[in-house]
This record gives structure tokens, sequence and C-alpha cells, in this order.
């Protein structure tokens, strides 16, 4: 790893920008960071017990970028996520409970149990779902921005993928139609340094990712990811220009996931040291110091810790004891109905 991107963070965050953000504010960004880091690791470790079965691709480390970015979304905005979506699909107001029940694949997760890990849905919250093909959600983000903008309203779509989607065609093909058809959405690239276990710089030609969007016409920046405050800001200013009716925005976060790639990488691919400088950038370590210098007490903290360990806890009960979904209805929803599918009498074709 080169040691110039070790300055694309600072070891502090802006106690200005902090001050400019209400206290009860500032308590909703911290509780949904924990909560995220919590769901986490008991997530990892119900796949460790057996409860959780297949992929599991965990959000650790990197909860200032979905945090900070859905934070500024509104309830009539939608939002497109990747397989790494827990923390999205937490951050966008989906119960712990729903969440934690889809990866048991229990009937009363947020997809019925059908999804799983990489397939979590909610119409309710306009949360589209996180989705197993890399890149392939862009395109839909496009024609859910299509749609807004030919209903006239100022609703955004967001859309979340990973460093790994940039070299995809859909990625080019997504951002050369939302900047011709002056789409209303916003790509957000959350650049972790590595495509499963390749490193970016070595796979793409420009690791600079926010420059690849400036060549189509779109608005681009690059934030530090691992400092929910500036992400904040930066989403904010992006999500008012493409209201006003400016176009696609795009950007790039520097952040770092902690563990694997999913639950089953050996990670021989990253050297201890690295991943031991990124954990003391830890984003919610350096919320919190923040918070601290900002008069937040420590009882404050240790409140929202203990709620969200409340929460946690009941999620993971609440999915060891769910059922599973019933034979019988292994083929719901797999078709809807059409007048098209229209049987002549007697059943025959």
């Amino acid at each position: 790893m080169t040691t110039n991107r070790h300055t694309e963070v600072d070891m502090a965050i802006s106690d200005r920008s902090v001050a400019a953000v209400p206290k009860e504010e500032l308590s909703a960004l911290l509780h949904k960071m924990m909560l995220i880091r919590r769901f986490e690791q008991k997530a990892a470790e119900m796949y460790a017990r057996g409860r959780i079965k297949g992929f599991l691709h965990l959000y650790t480390g990197q909860e200032a970028t979905g945090v900070g970015i859905i934070s500024r979304l509104r309830d009539d905005d939608y939002l497109y996520s990747h397989y790494r979506e827990h923390g999205h699909a937490l951050a966008r107001g989906l119960e712990p409970r729903a969440v934690m029940a889809e990866l048991f694949g229990k009937s009363t997760g947020a997809s019925r149990g059908f999804g799983g890990s990489m397939h979590i849905f909610d119409k309710s919250r306009r949360f589209m779902g996180g989705y197993a093909i890399v890149s392939s959600h862009l395109p839909l983000a496009c024609g859910t921005a299509l749609a807004c903008k030919q209903l006239g309203t100022d609703s955004v779509t967001a859309a979340i993928f990973g460093d790994g989607a940039v070299n995809e065609g859909s990625f080019h093909e997504s951002l050369n139609l939302a900047a011709i058809w002056h789409l209303p959405v916003l790509f957000v690239c959350e650049n972790n340094f590595y495509g499963m276990g390749t490193r970016v710089n070595r796979v793409t030609a420009t690791p600079e990712i926010y420059k690849r969007a400036e060549v189509y016409g779109i608005r681009s920046e690059r934030v530090d990811g691992m400092d929910v405050i500036a992400v904040r800001e930066r989403a904010d200013h992006a999500l008012q220009a493409v209201r006003r009716g400016e176009g696609p925005a795009f950007i790039e976060t520097i952040t770092y996931r902690y563990r694997g790639h999913s639950m089953a990488d050996p990670e021989f691919y990253r050297e201890k040291s690295e991943v031991e400088h990124w954990r003391g950038l830890d984003p919610i370590d350096r919320f919190t110091d923040a918070l601290l210098r900002a008069n937040v007490s420590q009882g404050e903290i240790d409140e929202i810790q203990n709620r969200v360990e409340s929460e946690i806890d009941d999620a993971a009960r609440f999915a060891e004891e769910s059922p599973f979904p019933p034979v019988e209805s292994l083929t719901d929803h797999v078709y809807a109905p059409s007048p098209l599918d229209v049987r002549p009498p007697g059943g025959g074709r």
C-alpha cells in the first residue's frame, strides 16, 4: 500500500463541522454507526455458529460512508445498494429484526427469507435492494431516476457501489446515460481499495475514481469516507445540486473494510500493518472523540452503546425464534399477474 493513500484522511474530525450539526442529529449519526458495527459483529458470530449460511459480506469499517450519505436522503428518495448492503439497509431505517431475520433466511425477514444477505429489499423505505452482480444496479438506478424526472418530482435516486464496479461496462453506460438525460441520480463509490482480493491500482488505469465521472461532465468529488460529518456535508451539497436540476452527481469516498471480502476470505492479500493503520482511523472512534470535544458526555455515549446492544440482542433472538418459509411458498412472488396470461376454458394454451 502506498503512503499517499494514507493522506486521504485526517486523524481528527473538524470541531467546527461538528458544532454546525444539531446535537440530536449527532446522536442519531452515532447511533446508526454503532448499530451497524454491532450488527455486523453479531452477524459474524451467527455465521460462525452456522445460523447464517451462504455468503456474508460485512460492512465493518465503512459505517461513516453509508450513514453520512443516507442521513441526507429524504423519505421520498430511492436507494440502490451492492451486496455489502446490511449497513445501508440499517442506515435507511430498516428494522434490525427484519435485516437479521433475512440473513437467517427466516420468513420474518425483509425479503421474507428468500433474499438472504445479498438481496435485502424494502419498498416502504424505498430501499431498492442489494445486488449480487457487480454494478448491475446502476442501470436500474438510472431507470428509477428517469421515472422521477418524467413524473416531475424532485426525488433523487442514490446508487452506492464499490471500486470493483468501475471497470464494468454498465458503470460507464449508466454514467453516460445519466449525463445525457440529465438524470436526478447520485452515484456513490465506496473505494475501500480492494475488489475482492485485488488492489484497485493494479486493475484501474485511473485510481482516482471520481475523475472517471468528470469525463462524462458529471459533478464529482472525493471525500474522506471515514469521517461521517465530511461525508454528510458533501452528500448534502451534491443532493441539493441534483434537486435543483443540475443533473447527476458523483462522490468517491475513501474508506476501508476491516474484514475480508466475505466471511470465506482468508485475507492473504493484505498485510496486517495495513489493516491496523486503518483501524487507527476507525470512523466510530474518531466521531466519538469529536463528540467528547463538543461536550457530549461519556455517559450519553455509553447510553447509546447500551441501547444498541439491546437492539442487536433482540434482533438475534427474534431471528432465532422466527420460522423458516414453508416449502409451499417456494414459487410465491416469482411471476406477477399479467392481462396477457389468460388461459382459455379447459386450461389449454
